[in-house]
């Protein structure tokens, strides 16, 4: 082969070669435009990712100037692209948020550390302010130098008014939970505290951290606590809410309290039950009051029935009184006419007895309906104690009598003989009270009853005597306490006491205006405390009645609406010698005074008549003459009808049966 074959075989390949090593170029030439346009394609998309999306993508160079950005900065901020392209990042907000941005971009480029929220404020092209959200990483070169800052902006705004709005309905609503006068509570399925606003602080007596993670059974009882786990389950187990009753705590001082509560079951979202929330109240105060209401409704419903049987008793007694004057007049005259040593004198007399025997039964019957103050007078309760106790104590050696009387005690105005018989009955049941004897003491006080002490007794208040009635015997149990003043109430044994005693007692004191009360426990004693209305009188001194027959010559007329008692009433008068006129009625009565008023030196006069009753005729007769003299008279003896009598300026009262030295000694000492 000569050497230009070779040549040309040597340019061949050079050409084939070239030809290779351009269609490589060509190869890698549409290869990298491929990528170029995939990457174009690439960019595209993201592009339009990032335009179309809600937060706002941005990127500054390390100088916080803006390279790049997406629509919604643009809207956001309002500005157009040619405004903020290179636009610095402090135009858009306040030095505070841009020192707060400048100090998170130098903790991001020293540590290299992507920064995931930062709050701060952004300020638009018009000056509104809103809250965002951004997040910031580097911007690297290929070289791995920080060359800038990349991230996203997000609007909080609605988020941020949310938030504040969930936190000032927390704050209202704990406000109001803290403000409220009702303790509320949540509490875990074992009962323990979650959350309580400071009432149940107060209202338990502990503090915040105290309470903190408390059970129930540290501040209730047993009984209280049981009461509670069954009322909780039961709401847990039907999941409707309920309310726990009359529940007692214990403070934490040891005081003890009633609360009521409301029980609400509290649900997760699917209706699992986890704990229980509620309101508690504390209604100890209430409960007092409602028993205190109770108590006070209880005895005016005891007055009430005391009242009733009062004045039926007094209808009793009036009636038996009527009775008994009868057969006491009729004795009287029978006695008259006998000599002493006649067989019958002494079976006449022991008739009297045992009317004397009925008055007094009728007495205790008109004490207990609040009729027996028939002589009432102011007077001396020191007095009318000591005659009292030294009497009774000469009888009763066993018994000591221990008197404990106040200096310048006030004056009373009260019926003494009533006032005696009331003590003697207090000092009887105390002696009873001692069967193996014992002391019994007896005090006066001047007191001053203010309105909460005497509204429950339906009193005034104001001055009054105060007479207390101590006994060291065995006591009145607490199941009987409020029954003992009832009539014909006893603990005797059968025939061992009519139950009369107290009743009287109670009647005498009530019909004065005053009341009693009862202080005792089994073994330790009864003090019987009695109030009676002070007098601004000055005490009237008590002048003895004569026992003999005292007898006249005047004219009397008699004015009864019962014949036996006109009758007899009429011939006691004339077996003395008084000239006597009898009338059955009121209105007979003013007929015979107009026709013989001036011969009627006095007018006994009944004072329970049908028809015209015994004030209107007393009334009438004394506009007839103001100077004339009447005796009051009645088996009733002193009610109200009577004391208006009275206190009208009637001259005296005479209560039936009567014996004749009675009637001859009262009647003597109107005419004198």
């Amino acid at each position: 082969m000569n050497n230009q074959t070779k040549t040309n075989h040597t340019q061949d390949r050079e050409i084939a070669a070239l030809r290779e090593r351009i269609r490589e170029l060509e190869t890698m030439e549409a290869k990298r435009n491929r990528i170029e346009e995939s990457l174009r394609e690439s960019e595209e998309r993201y592009r339009e990712i990032l335009h179309n999306v809600q937060e706002a993508y941005y990127e500054v160079d390390l100088n916080g100037n803006f390279t790049f950005f997406n629509t919604p900065a643009m809207i956001n901020l309002g500005y157009s692209a040619e405004e903020m392209k290179g636009m610095n990042f402090r135009t858009f907000t306040d030095s505070e948020n841009a020192k707060k941005v400048l100090k998170a971009y130098n903790r991001i480029f020293l540590t290299g550390d992507p920064l995931t929220r930062l709050e701060w404020e952004l300020l638009t092209k018009e000056g509104i302010r809103y809250p965002v959200e951004s997040s910031a990483s580097l911007i690297r070169s290929k070289a791995g130098d920080p060359v800038g800052f990349r991230g996203m902006v997000r609007d909080v705004t609605d988020r941020k008014q949310t938030q504040e709005a969930l936190q000032e309905s927390e704050e209202r609503y704990r406000g109001i939970l803290e403000e409220m006068n009702e303790a509320y509570y949540e509490i875990n399925l074992k009962g323990n505290f979650t959350f309580f606003n400071e009432s149940m602080c107060k209202t338990l007596g502990y503090s915040q951290i105290e309470l903190t993670g408390m059970n129930n059974r540290d501040y209730t009882s047993k009984k209280s606590a049981l009461k509670a786990t069954l009322r909780f389950k039961e709401v847990y187990q039907t999941g409707i809410p309920g309310s726990l009753m009359d529940y007692e705590v214990i403070r934490k001082d040891g005081q003890r309290r009633i609360l009521e509560t409301s029980i609400l079951p509290m649900k997760k979202s699917t209706g699992e039950i986890t704990g229980f929330r509620g309101v508690a109240r504390d209604v100890t105060d209430r409960i007092k009051a409602d028993r205190e209401r109770r108590k006070l409704e209880e005895r005016l419903r005891q007055a009430d029935k005391m009242e009733s049987i009062g004045t039926l008793a007094g209808g009793i007694a009036h009636d038996f009184n009527n009775l008994l004057m009868g057969i006491q007049g009729y004795a009287s005259l029978a006695l008259m006419n006998l000599d002493p040593i006649d067989p019958n004198y002494e079976r006449l007399k022991r008739i009297e007895q045992q009317v004397q025997s009925g008055s007094d039964l009728t007495k205790q019957l008109l004490g207990f309906a609040r009729g027996g103050r028939y002589e009432v007078k102011p007077s001396d309760m020191n007095d009318i104690l000591e005659k009292t106790a030294s009497m009774f104590g000469r009888t009763r050696k066993e018994i000591t009598m221990d008197r404990k009387y106040a200096n310048d005690l006030w004056s009373a105005e009260v019926d003494r003989g009533q006032m005696e018989q009331m003590l003697l009955n207090l000092y009887v049941n105390a002696w009873q009270a001692m069967p193996g004897g014992g002391e019994i003491t007896v005090e006066t006080h001047n007191v001053v009853l203010e309105d909460r002490q005497a509204f429950p007794y339906n009193m005034n208040p104001g001055r009054y005597v105060m007479i207390s009635v101590t006994d060291t015997g065995e006591g009145i149990d607490e199941k009987i306490k409020d029954k003992i003043f009832d009539p014909f109430f006893t603990t005797k044994k059968f025939g061992r006491g009519a139950g009369l005693g107290l009743a009287m007692v109670y009647g005498i004191i009530k019909g004065h205006g005053g009341m009693i009360n009862v202080d005792t426990s089994p073994g330790q004693g009864t003090t019987f405390n009695i109030y009676l209305p002070a007098s601004q009188q000055a005490v009237v001194q008590e002048i003895a009645a004569p026992a003999k027959i005292v007898g006249g010559t005047e004219t009397i007329l008699v004015v009864d609406d019962e014949g036996m008692v006109l009758k007899v009433c009429g011939e006691l008068l004339e077996s003395i010698g008084y000239r006597v006129l009898t009338v059955e009625s009121g209105q007979e009565a003013l007929d015979v005074y107009m026709e013989h008023g001036k011969e009627i030196d006095l007018v006994i006069l009944d004072m329970i008549m049908p028809g015209m009753s015994g004030a209107e005729t007393f009334d009438r007769l004394r506009g007839m003459n103001p100077d004339i003299r009447v005796l009051l008279s009645s088996g009733y003896s002193m009610n109200s009808e009577a004391k208006h009598i009275m206190d009208q300026g009637c001259n005296g009262f005479l209560q039936k049966p009567f014996l004749l030295e009675r009637l001859s000694g009262k009647v003597r000492e109107l005419l004198d």
